[in-house]
């Protein structure tokens, strides 16, 4: 096999994967505090850059566009930091902010998610040539990565894939700025949520236009169209069920699927609507604190559901887990392929990198956890076993099951810790986040190994991406995050909310609960087997069977954020029975819709932070009229 000798890893490559990974890192950040989903970024970044270099070389501000190999790399480094918030700031560390109220100071975040982080790549180099190499695992999302690649640099599909992004970016950025700029000055501004209530719809007109339609309405009138739906003499939005007007949610449903968005809404309405009423009117749970005081009820269910649909279907993969161990001891004691020895990642990368990452890592859980080093030195050992699962699955099935081997580690280290919340938390964190950036790395050598990509280079890229993605993750974590008592309605964080729960089961013994919780873990548990029982056993009824993922996530997500989800879904549902290709449609407008929104939200928030004036709005129209202005003169 030959490999291309056309540029790879280029200053330019990483600068523009650094930029695009961390913006999307940050769109990643904002969707998963709110949702608990995040999105792979290989293939955005990668049709962005290619669109961004082409029209940069007709402009004539640079010289040569990108090429197939130099956008591979750039979406190495993207990828990479893209993922960075996998090292805990939307799980283990909020969770553990909810239970200890313990935060992180910034350069002991950045710290703690760029060693787990590291120590992940570092981790996936014994695995590359066996299970790329020898055994030709798919990795799906890198042959995906690859062929978008292919598209890009062969044909007219690179523009029109850029133009759906586009528009779905334009209709997130309108969205997101309306939204979220609460300022006088401006004629009109979205509101945040709509009830159920007949006259909702008037709250989107501007106020002037609304003012004068309910002039012309009679008193009575008014008052039919004010009233809100009531479920046992409360508003149904006290059991969060309205309409939030983000529709990243529902770009968010778009791209989940079906069968997951209906069975969140089974959850949500299960747990809200049939529940809820049961559980508010007997004093369990205090109505008027709204979702966050309601999931520290409905959490039980919902996690514990989580954690055995996750187990057992891991279960089934036992011989996965064997032929994992089997295929990494294969590649320590092998002989290098020929003719491409000299391009692989040596194992002699993997041995320094451990010896140095590894004792880094255990530093930071005792230095900023007070974690014993014992116990951290057990989690690194682990994190190696963990992380070669977690390629080999995410190889066979394209899906990461890393908050399934996280909980693994937390039954494991209340165990051996019983009782400390802290070490059960960040010990899963670094186990969970290690494997998820691990099988990172092996999905991009992926679609590397099949562009004949140069794999050091590739590696050299994930270590980029890890600071890049640190640097633009950690100041905006502390800018949208300034304490615990933003989790809940502000910012749900559903896998955070499942993490704790577990957390809390295994230090404080199911017994200290209300009655109505230890029942509701014991039937969460029992359905979460039984789920995933009944998919491996009934597969051609497998769209009928409700998504043990799906209702678990209902049960811990407002009940506003499921039902966006559950209509974007439904609206994919119907356009893809109308267009047998609609995919090629809708995962790239339903991307950019998400990375549109949610950086729009992102940069309003650090403008209203930065400046509490209208001057610093306008000060960045005019310097992006500048720069067009400037840019129109290059053409």
């Amino acid at each position: 096999m030959t490999l291309d000798p056309q540029r790879q890893l280029t200053l330019r490559a990483a600068i523009a994967g650094s930029l695009l990974g961390g913006a999307m890192c940050l769109s990643n950040l904002y969707t998963a505090l709110k949702i608990g989903w995040s999105f792979g970024v290989a293939i955005t970044s990668g049709v962005l850059a290619w669109g961004l270099f082409t029209l940069l070389l007709r402009l004539k501000i640079v010289r040569t566009g990108f090429g197939i190999l130099e956008n591979n790399a750039m979406q190495s480094v993207a990828s990479c930091a893209g993922y960075m918030v996998g090292g805990g700031t939307v799980a283990a560390i909020p969770a553990l902010m909810m239970l200890t109220g313990q935060g992180m100071e910034p350069m002991a975040l950045f710290g703690w998610i760029t060693s787990i982080a590291l120590l992940g790549v570092v981790m996936a180099i014994p695995m590359k040539q066996q299970m790329i190499n020898v055994e030709q695992l798919r990795f799906p999302s890198g042959i995906a990565a690859a062929e978008t690649l292919k598209a890009l640099h062969g044909g007219t599909e690179g523009a029109r894939q850029s133009k759906l992004l586009a528009k779905g970016a334009i209709a997130g950025v309108l969205v997101g700025f309306f939204r979220e700029t609460k300022a006088s000055w401006l004629p009109w501004n979205l509101p945040e949520k709509l009830n159920f209530a007949l006259g909702a719809p008037l709250l989107l007109l501007p106020e002037v236009a609304r003012d004068w339609v309910r002039a012309k309405l009679s008193a009575g009138t008014l008052a039919v169209l004010d009233a809100e739906p009531m479920l046992r003499g409360r508003p149904l939005s006290k059991y969060t069920f309205y309409f939030d007007t983000s529709i990243i949610l529902a770009a968010a449903g778009a791209i989940m699927g079906w069968r997951a968005a209906w069975g969140m809404m089974l959850g949500a309405f299960v747990n809200y609507i049939i529940l809820g009423p049961i559980v508010f009117s007997r004093g369990i749970v205090l109505w008027d604190l709204g979702y966050k005081n309601f999931a520290m009820w409905s959490v039980w269910f919902g996690s514990t559901l989580l954690l055995t649909s996750g187990l057992t279907s891991f279960a089934f993969q036992w011989r996965s887990v064997v032929a994992a161990v089997k295929s990494v001891g294969a590649a320590f004691g092998g002989k290098p392929l020929e003719g491409e020895a000299a391009r692989e990642v040596p194992m002699s990368w993997f041995l320094i990198g451990v010896a140095i990452i590894a004792p880094m890592v255990i530093a930071c859980e005792y230095l900023i956890f007070g974690i014993k080093p014992w116990l951290g030195v057990i989690s690194v050992f682990l994190s190696f076993f963990i992380a070669i699962v977690a390629c080999r699955v995410t190889g066979e099935t394209d899906t990461t099951p890393s908050g399934a081997l996280g909980k693994i580690t937390q039954i494991t280290f209340g165990i051996l810790d019983p009782g400390n919340v802290t070490t059960n938390l960040m010990t899963a964190n670094v186990t969970g986040g290690v494997g998820l950036h691990a099988a990172d790395l092996l999905t991009d050598l992926k679609s590397g190994y099949i562009l004949k990509a140069d794999p050091r280079q590739q590696f050299w890229a994930q270590l980029i991406g890890v600071f890049a993605g640190g640097i633009f993750v950690v100041p905006v974590w502390n800018l949208l995050v300034t304490g615990p008592e933003d989790f809940g309605d502000k910012w749900p964080v559903p896998a955070a909310m499942a993490w704790k729960g577990v957390a809390l089961m295994l230090a404080n013994g199911i017994s200290k609960l209300h009655p109505s919780a230890q029942l509701s873990i014991v039937i969460g548990a029992t359905m979460g087997v039984v789920l995933s029982l009944s998919e491996r056993r009934f597969p051609q009824y497998k769209k009928w069977i409700p998504s043990a993922s799906g209702v678990g996530l209902g049960f811990t997500t407002p009940g506003a954020n499921t039902i966006s989800m559950f209509l974007g879904a439904c609206i994919a549902l119907w356009y893809s029975r109308r267009d047998p290709k609609a995919d090629e449609t809708l995962i790239p407008v339903s991307s950019g819709v998400i990375a549109g929104e949610s950086l729009t939200a992102v940069f309003v928030r650090l403008i209203t932070v930065a400046w509490e004036s209208r001057m610093a709005i306008w000060a960045g129209i005019v310097a992006l009229l500048a720069m067009a202005g400037i840019v129109s003169t290059q053409s």
